[in-house]
This record gives structure tokens, sequence and C-alpha cells, in this order.
């Protein structure tokens, strides 16, 4: 047998203009980029390091590096759930395996995962964070688009929320706060939200401060996204939130991602799939929780000024499925 292989990268992708939501801007992105190998069958992944959960580029590098002996000997996607914690750098491997193990056997990861053929989804688009005046206009030029995200800030959202509903009175949308609201402007936005016929709001509130919506009115569904990694968290979440957002890089890849999806389900949670802002190589694993989310928000190469080689296709808010190429 041939030994594999295991290389990573870093790369830089630009963002078209900028990308704002309350914790900041960015111009660019930066990914780490993993393949494996063995000299017939060569599988690619890639992960996004992020900063709120402590994460860096070279925190995963290290952590990556630290199990190429294991992953270059043979390690499968059972075994990395037991000894890596959740995070980008497991996603990364663990949706490397999926694609090696894809090619490998000459199936698409769908079928190894026991799902049907993948089908194109509905995706949001992200609307940054800015000035009602601004948020308005960008709402205007996306107003085609059947589902729109937008990203609030706390204070003046209720002036955004309005703006933007002006501005695409025929999408349909979702809002997420990033975190930036508090118990004393909570009602007053998710009013606004329900005015305008917002169908989900993200993450309201702070993780450690969430145990309020206990207590306050929620008569738009209510989606956890920073409190929610994996399904160790989905009972203290239960009273709390009526949605969850599975992203890959905090559940720590595929695996993990299409387990907490059918516990999350099976507690009554709607299901958001969601990304962090990354190429079509970070999508590619995510259509296939996508396929029974209530909600896909796999908009991320939509945001960049360049792409991966056979990239995923887009077309009138619809995100279709990735080919061999380039995923699974």
């Amino acid at each position: 047998m041939t030994k594999r292989k295991l290389e990573t990268a870093v790369d830089h992708f630009p963002i078209a203009g900028s990308f704002t939501i309350s914790r900041g801007s960015r111009t660019e992105i930066v990914v780490v980029s993993v393949r494996l190998s063995d000299g017939n069958t060569d599988a690619q992944s890639e992960c996004v390091p992020y900063a709120r959960y402590g994460e860096t580029v070279e925190s995963v590098l290290a952590q990556i590096e630290e199990l190429r002996p294991e992953m270059e000997a043979g390690l499968d996607r059972s075994r990395l759930q037991e000894i890596m914690p959740a995070g980008a750098a497991r996603n990364a491997l663990d949706c490397v395996l999926w694609d090696f193990e894809a090619k490998q056997s000459g199936k698409r990861a769908q079928q190894l995962a026991g799902l049907p053929d993948l089908e194109p989804r509905v995706t949001a688009y992200t609307l940054s964070l800015g000035t009602a005046e601004s948020m308005l206009e960008a709402a205007k030029a996306a107003a085609h688009r059947p589902l729109l995200k937008v990203k609030l800030g706390g204070e003046g959202d209720v002036e955004r929320i309005r703006a933007v509903r002006q501005g695409a009175p025929e999408s349909r949308l979702i809002v997420d706060a990033n975190e930036a609201w508090r118990p004393e402007i909570y009602e007053a936005n998710m009013a606004a939200c329900a005015e305008a016929g917002v169908l989900l709001v993200e993450q309201p509130l702070p993780s450690d401060e969430d145990h309020h919506l206990a207590s306050l009115p929620r008569p738009v569904t209510v989606c956890a996204d920073e409190s929610l990694h994996t399904r160790k968290d989905l009972e203290r979440l239960r009273p709390l939130y009526d949605a969850i957002n599975i992203k890959l890089d905090k559940a720590g890849g595929l695996t993990e991602s299409l387990l907490l999806q059918q516990e999350a389900r099976k507690m009554g949670f709607e299901i958001m799939m969601g990304c962090m802002l990354g190429t079509s190589l970070a999508m590619a694993p995510a259509m296939l929780v996508a396929q029974d989310a209530d909600y896909v928000d796999l908009d991320g190469p939509l945001l960049l000024k360049e792409d991966r080689d056979n990239a995923l296709q887009f077309d009138d808010g619809l995100i279709f499925p990735p080919e061999p190429k380039l995923w699974g």
C-alpha cells in the first residue's frame, strides 16, 4: 500500500468590497487548505480559522501537524472524532477524509452518507452591516434574490430592518445580530423584525448571556449560532432557541454535522446550514447537510472576488451541488 501524504497551505482570497458584521470588517479571507494523496487518489478540503472561537491560522496548522503521522498512517473519520476536538482543524481533516474515501471508492460523498442524490437549494445572500441608508441601497441591489440575510449591529437596528424591507419588499428576510443585542433593546428590535416579516433572528444575545432568552418573547424564530457547536450543546439550548445554525468549522466537520442535524431534528429544532466566509471548497461538503435544512446560508463564494477552480455554480438564488473535481 502506498503511504498517504498530507499537505497544508494557507490561501488568501480577496472579498468583493468589504464584509462587515458587528465584530468588525474584512477585505479578504484567509483559509487553511488540506490535501491528502496516495499517488492514485488526491483529495482536498478547506477550513476557516475563526478568532471568535480562539483560533488562528497558526493554531489550526499546529493542530493539523500534530495529527500528520496518524493521518498519513491511515486514520479514519471515526477515530478522528475521538482524538481531536471540534473546530476548524478537525473540519479540514474530516472533510478531506470524506473526499478521499469518495474518490477512492468511486462513490459520491452523499452515497457514503446514505443520502439520495443532492439537489440545488436556495441560499441566502448576505447584506453587510452598515448605516440604514447604505443598507437600503444594498437591499435594492439584491432585491431580485429570494432570500436575504441581514447583518445587524445592535443600536440602530430598527431603522436598518425597516430600510432593508423597503429596499427588498418581496425577498424573504433572515437577520443575524452576531451577539450584538442586549436585553434592553431586544424587544424593540424583535418587534421591528416581526413587523418586517423577518423569518428568523440569528444569535441576538451574546452566548454567555443567552439565558435571558428563557424569559424574553420570541415572536420570530430565534436561532443559535455562536452558542451552538456540537450535539453536546443541544440540551442547554432547548428552552432558549427555536433553531440552530450548523457550521462545519464549529462542529468540526461533516461527520459531526450530520449527527448534530439528526439529533436536533429529533428535539424539534429548525435547522439552518451556515458557513464561515469561505470558498466553494468549504461549501461543498455543507451541501449534504443543506439537503434537509430549513434555511441555507452558503453564499460565501458569492462575496469573493475570485473562487477555487471547479467552483460551485450559483443561479437565481440557487446553489448547485459540487462536481467530483471539486469535492466528494
